[in-house]
């Protein structure tokens, strides 16, 4: 008899971290790999919101490759709602 092999379809996630500043931007990707074991380091962008020129209306993105479906989206929101920011899934 053959041997049934499952096979589990793991979907690259890229999750965005939206955060009020660059500074807690940074603090966020330090915790990342503290809290989560992130390896790879974030990537920290800057968002200037729709027909905003000024600096202070800009949100800092901290995008972080997940390719393996690894890391928890909830403990991913509960780290981003602690700096008053959210997560997005891509």
């Amino acid at each position: 008899m053959s041997e049934a092999r499952h096979v589990r379809h793991v979907r690259h996630v890229r999750h965005v971290l939206v955060l009020p500043d660059r500074d807690t931007a940074e603090e966020v990707a330090e915790a990342l790999a503290e809290r989560f074991g992130v390896a790879e380091e974030p990537q920290l962008v800057r968002d200037a919101l729709a027909g905003e020129d000024d600096a202070e209306d800009a949100q800092w993105l901290v995008v972080v490759e997940d390719p393996d479906g690894a890391y928890d989206p909830a403990g991913l929101d509960g780290l981003a709602a602690e700096y008053e920011g959210w997560r997005e899934a891509e």
